[in-house]
C-alpha cells in the first residue's frame, strides 16, 4: 500500500456543544478512541464516473499496556454510470493474516429507483427499502461541519496531491481538547484530513491522529475506470430478500 507512507491515520468525529462553566466556550466532542468498526469511504451515487477500486483500512490501536494494537483490512466499492453504488466492510484482521477478510455487510443502492439494499453473509438476508432521498453518509466518512468562533479548532487548505492519476485537494481539521479534560495532564491535538476527488465525487484518503488512543486511514486504491460488471450490484441468489417498506396506508 505504497501510499501508507506518506498518511497516517483516518476518521473523525462530530463536534458538539460543550460549555464548560468557566469560560462558556463551544467545544468538540471528546473523541471515543479509535473505533473497531471502520464504515470506510461513503460512494456517492452520482451518474457518469463508473468505476471500481478497493478500499484499504490500517488501524494503529493504543492499548492500556503501552502496546499497539494493528489491524488491516481490504474492501471493494464499485459506481456504476447511473449512480448505483456498491459498497462493503469486511472484518479487521492481524497484519499477519493471509487471504480475503470475511465479509461483514455490504450495500446497494441505486438512485433512479431508490432503491436500498444491506445484505447479512452470516443470515443470508438481504434488507430491501426504498429511501425517499440519497442515502447519507454513515458518522465519519466526511468532514465534520464546521464549528464557529471555536478557539479549540481550526480548519485548513493542505493543497493538492496526486494519486493513480486523479489530483486530490485536502484540508485538515484540528481539534484541540485542553489539559482539563483530555486525561494526559496537558493539550492534546485531534487530527483529521480528508483529501477530495473532484472527479470520483469521494475522498480518496481519510486520516485520523488521537495521541491518546491512536490512529487510523482509510484509503482507496487500485481505481479502475470503467463500467462495473453488472453481478456486482446484484444481491447473491441464495441470500432471502426482506422488504422493509412500511405497508401503504
Amino acid at each position: 500500500m505504497r501510499f501508507f507512507r506518506s498518511c497516517t491515520a483516518a476518521l473523525c468525529f462530530l463536534p458538539a456543544a460543550f460549555t464548560p462553566a468557566q469560560n462558556q466556550q463551544q467545544m468538540p466532542r471528546d473523541y471515543r478512541g479509535v473505533q473497531t468498526i471502520i464504515p470506510g469511504i461513503f460512494v456517492t451515487p452520482v451518474p457518469n464516473a463508473p468505476f471500481t477500486a478497493t478500499v484499504e483500512i490500517l488501524s494503529h490501536e493504543e492499548m492500556p499496556d503501552g502496546s499497539v494494537n494493528t489491524r488491516t483490512t481490504t474492501a471493494h466499492i464499485a459506481r456504476a454510470s447511473s449512480g448505483r453504488i456498491y459498497n462493503e466492510r469486511r472484518q479487521l484482521v492481524p497484519t499477519s493474516f493471509k487471504g480475503q477478510p470475511a465479509l461483514l455487510s455490504a450495500h446497494i443502492y441505486d438512485p433512479s429507483s431508490r432503491l436500498n439494499i444491506f445484505y447479512n453473509p452470516f443470515q443470508r438476508i438481504a434488507r430491501e427499502s426504498i429511501y425517499t432521498g440519497p442515502p447519507a453518509a454513515p458518522p465519519n466518512t466526511t468532514p465534520a461541519r464546521t464549528p464557529v468562533n471555536n478557539p479549540y479548532f481550526k480548519q485548513e487548505d493542505i493543497g493538492t496531491q496526486p494519486l493513480d492519476g486523479l489530483t486530490l485537494t485536502g484540508i485538515r481539521k484540528t481539534h484541540i481538547i485542553p489539559a482539563a479534560m483530555s486525561t494526559t495532564g496537558k493539550d492534546v491535538a485531534i487530527v483529521d484530513e480528508y483529501w477530495y476527488s473532484p472527479e470520483l465525487s469521494i475522498y480518496m484518503i481519510i486520516k485520523h491522529n488521537d495521541p491518546r488512543t491512536g490512529e487510523q486511514l482509510v484509503a482507496v486504491s487500485n481505481i479502475e475506470r470503467h463500467e462495473p460488471a453488472a453481478s456486482v450490484f446484484v444481491v447473491p441468489a441464495n441470500y432471502k430478500i426482506v422488504d422493509e417498506n412500511p405497508p401503504e396506508p
